[in-house]
């Protein structure tokens, strides 16, 4: 089994908008966090796509990628992930051809087929696409042609993206995302940070199924996970509230700005709440770095990722800061 010391880390961002906050001060914060997690070591910094959603920013998500890139210089910038039925396959791929032109050799373009948002949102997103989640392996399979050498063959074009080769993983949290990186030899990342239900079984069957491509030789697994490191573990506990808070407002179905912890849940959730919102946020690594390190530890020896990526939206920018730097540290 690999040692946490050999697993790479990396960031997950949702450009977080807090009770009190704004938009372009979230930006702010994404930018000052990808210069510590550069200067700290991660391998990877990714913003998440999401619509509709009162505290994620990072609605456009190719245009925050380029400014996170523009503000660092090593480490690797993408997306965890584009939800590619939201758009036309050429769009991306012009998109992420002008990244990788901008930025080479540190673009990444990580692909999931969920909407990011509610149905009404979903369908103004995709207005005039006709495209849905049933199309998705269609659709990936032209956004890929568009980044080989000569295009897909059709006449089309992406100028700027041709012949680049951007670094393509699908995402997902259930089995089909797994099985279609399985049958194209791609990478694949779980989003376990708050839907691990079927981590191990999309894990085993992905690894199972895997085909080796002129992209992989070899299964390569990135787990999500929420991390939440402080000086202690209770008040690791107390930051992690917001979150809780948070996964509490979607269950209730009125997702929010992010709220400031507070010292207990136990008066804003009921029994069956809780144990939704626990049940949702499994993978999840909270305490003092030694308690992180040692949860980290073992979600890697579960489930033999490759790779962990790390979100921790947090209301204190301080504190989020802070908690990177306690993990990178452990």
């Amino acid at each position: 089994m690999t040692p946490l010391t050999d697993v790479p880390l990396s960031v997950l961002d949702l450009s977080p908008i807090c009770v009190g906050g704004t938009a372009a001060e979230s930006f702010r914060n994404t930018l000052d966090l990808a210069k510590h997690a550069e200067r700290l070591g991660y391998a990877r910094y990714w913003l998440a796509e999401h619509h509709g959603i009162p505290g994620v920013a990072s609605a456009a998500t190719a245009v925050v990628i380029g400014q996170v890139a523009a503000a660092t210089a090593r480490i690797r910038v993408g997306s965890g992930g584009i939800m590619l039925p939201n758009h036309a396959p050429l769009v991306i791929a012009e998109q992420f051809g002008t990244l990788a032109s901008l930025f080479p050799g540190r673009i990444d373009l990580g692909l999931g087929r969920a909407p990011g948002g509610d149905p009404r949102t979903a369908r103004a997103l995709r207005r005039g696409l006709g495209s849905s989640g049933d199309t998705f392996p269609h659709d990936l399979e032209e956004l890929r042609a568009y980044f080989r050498p000569g295009g897909p063959g059709n006449g089309v074009h992406a100028i700027p993206g041709e012949g680049l080769g951007v670094p393509v993983w699908l995402l997902g949290s259930s089995d089909f995302s797994a099985a279609l990186a399985a049958q194209l030899g791609l990478p694949f990342a779980f989003a376990s940070h708050f839907a691990p239900d079927l981590l191990h079984e999309a894990l085993a069957l992905y690894r199972r199924h895997f085909e080796p491509s002129d992209v992989l030789d070899r299964p390569r697994v990135m787990v999500g996970v929420t991390a939440v490191a402080a000086d202690t573990d209770a008040e690791a506990r107390r930051q992690f509230t917001s979150v809780q808070q948070a996964f509490l407002n979607l269950v209730r179905g009125t997702p929010g700005l992010l709220p400031p912890p507070v010292e207990s849940m136990d008066d804003l959730w009921g029994a069956a709440e809780r144990m939704h919102v626990e049940r949702m946020t499994a993978c999840s690594a909270v305490g003092a770095p030694d308690t992180v390190r040692r949860r980290l530890a073992a979600i890697v020896e579960s489930t033999g990722a490759d790779e962990l990526i790390l979100t921790a939206n947090l209301y204190d920018h301080a504190a989020r800061v802070r908690s990177y730097e306690l993990i990178a540290g452990a």
